[in-house]
């Protein structure tokens, strides 16, 4: 039933400006469009300082990221993995963000760890190509060409990739 009156309600407002650009000269449907454009672009401006303090807030930043790409060309979805990864690996005790130069790599990765790391399911048998083929997916993501700061995590995936490996084959 809403949905019958709102686009009623469109379909009026669309007649009515249709009807008056038919009727109406050329100065006055420029006169009339510069008008909406300027009246616009000032509540636009009023929104916008008022709205401010919102904008580069983290949910605002969350909704705009699948709108454009950043330099390193992540969407979202691609942000979220990532930010799992890193906090799997912090939990795990293999990266920390305060001690970036200490080896984190004394103790040895888990089978189930390294399963875990590549996106795989550790009750699954896989091959070799399925392993690479995970492993690739997620060092374009992370790979340092792409981002220097993630060498670290980039190290930590490749050794999961190995220790699976060995106990794959």
């Amino acid at each position: 039933m809403n949905i019958f009156f709102i686009t009623l309600i469109i379909f009026v407002v669309v007649y009515l400006i249709l009807n008056w650009f038919v009727k109406t000269s050329s100065k006055k449907i420029s006169k009339g469009i510069r008008s909406f454009t300027i009246i616009l672009s000032i509540i636009l401006a009023l929104v916008m300082a008022y709205a401010g303090r919102f904008i580069f807030s983290l949910p605002f930043v969350l909704m705009i990221l699948p709108l454009i790409k950043t330099k390193a060309g992540l969407t979202l979805m691609q942000i979220i993995r990532i930010w799992g990864l890193l906090r799997f690996l912090k939990n795990s005790g293999r990266f920390s963000f305060n001690n970036i130069n200490d080896n984190l790599n004394t103790k040895s990765m888990s089978l189930d760890e390294a399963f875990k790391i590549l996106n795989l399911d550790p009750s699954k048998k896989y091959k070799k190509e399925e392993v690479l083929k995970s492993y690739k997916k997620i060092m374009k993501k992370i790979h340092p060409d792409v981002s220097p700061e993630l060498t670290r995590i980039a190290s930590i995936v490749n050794e999961a990739k190995e220790i699976v490996l060995k106990n794959t084959l």
